[in-house]
């Protein structure tokens, strides 16, 4: 395509974005396309006459000049939860603003978040959020949905038969894990019609991706194969790897196998086929496993041997790698371990993520992945789990400084690789805004600037509200990180009598401030509370006071029970029940905490009744059990949601409770074992239950709030 062609499509689809999100205004808006600047992105925004130009050097810039123009000159705000476009009248007349980003790359997903957040999108979402990303600066976005039709024509190309293949496909809910490498088979087969309609869906996702300037990454062959190719392919060396999280062990081909390089070559060329390319492939051999050696020499030729796969069938391929395992499996991937994989690969051809940079940053520990181009992100949330928490002063100080550090080597870009996406927006507000600056960013300036744009209009109980959890739940210095967002709140833990299993009591040392925000934004109601941004912030402060109650409630169970006081154990599990049914009840008002939608997204996958109930299995067992009943990864994510909470987690809890209540009743002893086998056994009777559940919104999120606040406080 040629230069002004390119340009054309860019201005075509920015003017969608502007017509999906501003109807009335379309006219008010011209794109341009400029040249970049020193191979970056730049984007201008200028006012000639009455219309707003937006230059870019790409579809992305322009929509990043779009929001840009919206936050900062209408006092406006896009986010996944909820938007705030009161745009004044008329739109304001603006000097040219000129801005450039200092990454190459912007990025944006995790495998797992196409499990823990898109696992059952439609069109519809996929597109809100391709608007997102624009808007925000992406251009590198990982983009693997419909793998599964790859994987179905690459088997039957080497003679495997559709049962086997069904066999190595996992269910709706996990197919990043099969991806990956982690499991086969789990929760499948796949619905009747689901590859088809995946890959239709897949290709008006990167046709889209493309049409803004992005660059999809997709996938490359990993050596996972089916079991099943031993069958057809005798001769062939397959290792078993490692069990990831108790399940079986998968299967790997052996790198120095010529069916590694030939069924490498063939999944790109399928794939290419179905969906084009772009040249940036992801493939993560041992995300979570360890190989069957530790030998350097072993490993490079893994490595080469993926590679290889990938520039057989694209000699332009760029492989796209995880540094995840680095960190998970530190013992196994030390220094030699780490250089021999990376080094076996061109260094223009491998690109690392530092997946959790925000926290633990690997760059710092592998001299930044041995010259290697790599890319800072934000992980942040793990399965989607609940709460309030984050990195701010990470993503606002620390992420410039590491641009601006002498060992940075080949920093290339920045990445928000979050497991799921739709928690604590302001995360993601900043991140997205990052992905601009070069500068650190003031936060407490940025913060109030966030509330007027989310609220729309400056209120003086919002900024200070704000302030307070910026200080306490944002701040990295409280050293709460390794408890909200990676420790399970008690609410949502399967139920204990040990003390200390859920959020430590030093959570509790925020807590008066918590109280005092939630105080102050709910003076703001009268002026905002019919905003979206307002009501969802609300909630999710309600929410975080109420876990805060929970917590204390379970130490004064566990410390009754402990000390044989009936009467004081009785008094906190009822509190402690009443906290899930106070948390259900807030939860109910708004959309984005209803599990009732979750299912109904799966279930509509389906079109006979057993396919929408085995379908609305594996959305219930992926935030619940997980895997089958006694697996150690049960309520990794787990979530505040309408019908979870009071049907799930409430209902769980009271069988712990009324186990109790027969010790001081009866005067046997608890049975830990026992109330284990019970817990499971409800477990995986809820998991299949297919009772429908609301799917709107019910209740007043402000009153339910006012009314908690009364009790709470």
């Amino acid at each position: 395509m040629s230069t002004s062609d390119q340009g054309t499509q860019n201005a075509v689809a920015v003017a969608g974005i502007v017509q999906r999100w501003l109807p009335s205004h379309v006219d008010a808006f011209v794109c341009e396309t400029i040249p970049a600047e020193d191979g970056l992105d730049v984007f201008e925004i200028e006012s000639v006459g009455v219309k707003v130009v937006l230059r870019g050097s790409t579809g992305v810039a322009q929509a990043s000049a779009f929001n840009w123009f919206l936050k900062y000159s209408c006092g406006c705000h896009i986010a996944r939860d909820s938007v705030q476009l009161n745009l004044p009248h008329p739109l304001p007349h603006v000097e040219k603003i000129r801005v450039t980003t200092p990454y190459r790359y912007r990025y944006a997903f995790n495998y797992c978040t196409f499990s823990y957040s898109m696992a059952f999108w439609d069109w519809e979402r996929w597109e809100r959020e391709i608007d997102w990303l624009a808007l925000n600066g992406v251009n590198v976005p990982l983009s693997i949905t419909g793998q599964e039709a790859v994987w179905q024509a690459v088997c039957r190309q080497l003679g495997l038969t559709d049962a086997e293949i069904d066999a190595f496909l996992v269910g709706a809910a996990y197919l990043p894990f099969g991806w990956m490498g982690c499991v086969d088979g789990w929760a499948g087969p796949l619905p009747s019609r689901w590859i088809a309609d995946h890959a239709d869906l897949q290709k008006k996702i990167v046709a889209r991706q493309r049409e803004l300037g992005m660059t999809p990454i997709l996938q490359g062959f990993t050596g996972h194969v089916p079991p099943a190719l031993s069958r057809q392919f005798p001769e062939c060396t397959v290792h078993e790897l490692s069990s990831w999280a108790g399940f079986p062990p998968t299967h790997f081909l052996d790198p120095g196998d010529p069916l590694f390089e030939q069924i490498g070559r063939a999944f790109i060329e399928e794939q290419t086929r179905l969906y084009g390319s772009d040249h940036l492939y992801a493939a993560d051999t041992f995300i979570e496993m360890v190989p069957s050696s530790d030998d350097p020499v072993f490993l490079a030729e893994l490595s080469r041997s993926i590679y290889r796969g990938m520039a057989g069938a694209d000699p332009q391929a760029i492989w796209v790698l995880q540094g995840w395992p680095f960190l998970f499996k530190a013992d196994f991937w030390g220094p030699a371990q780490v250089q021999a994989v990376l080094d076996a690969v061109p260094d223009d051809r491998l690109l690392l993520l530092d997946l959790y940079a925000e926290e633990m940053p690997q760059w710092q520990t592998t001299r930044a992945f041995y010259g290697k181009h790599w890319m800072w992100c934000m992980l942040h949330s793990f399965g989607g789990r609940p709460g309030l928490f984050g990195n701010l002063k990470a993503l606002a100080h620390g992420l410039p400084a590491a641009l601006d550090h002498p060992d940075r080597r080949a920093l290339a870009g920045i990445g928000i690789s979050a497991e799921a996406i739709e928690t604590n927006p302001v995360l993601y507000d900043l991140m997205g805004e990052m992905l601009w600056h070069r500068e650190p960013v003031d936060l407490s300036s940025w913060t109030a600037q966030y509330a007027a744009r989310r609220y729309g209009q400056p209120l003086e109980a919002a900024e200070q509200a704000w302030t307070l959890l910026r200080e306490t739940v944002y701040d990295p210095d409280l050293q709460l990180r390794e408890v909200y967002g990676i420790q399970h709140p008690i609410v949502c833990r399967r139920p204990t009598l040990r003390a200390g299993s859920g959020w430590p009591a030093r959570s509790e040392a925020h807590l008066p401030r918590l109280l005092e925000a939630w105080r102050l934004l709910l003076t703001c109601a009268d002026r905002a509370g019919t905003v979206g941004g307002y009501r969802r912030d609300l909630v999710d402060i309600t929410l975080q006071v109420l876990t805060c109650a929970a917590e204390r409630l379970h130490m004064q169970m566990v410390h009754a029970y402990e000390n044989q006081d009936a009467a004081g154990f009785r008094q906190a599990s009822a509190r402690f029940l009443q906290v899930i049914d106070d948390m259900d009840r807030v939860a109910r008002t708004r959309p984005e905490f209803l599990l009732g939608t979750w299912i109904a997204a799966a279930r509509r996958h389906g079109d006979t009744p057993a396919e929408r109930a085995h379908l609305e299995w594996n959305a219930r067992n992926l935030l619940t059990l997980w895997g089958p009943p006694e697996s150690e990864l049960h309520d990794y994510s787990c979530r505040y949601w309408a019908d979870l909470l009071d049907g799930f987690y409430r209902r769980r809890w009271a069988l712990l409770i009324g186990q109790v209540e027969r010790v001081f009743t009866d005067g046997a002893p608890f049975d830990a074992a026992t109330f284990e086998n019970d817990a499971i056994t409800f477990e995986a009777v809820w998991t299949r239950d297919t009772t429908p559940l609301m799917t709107e919104p019910v209740g007043d999120s402000v009153e339910i709030a006012r009314q908690l606040f009364d009790v709470y406080r």
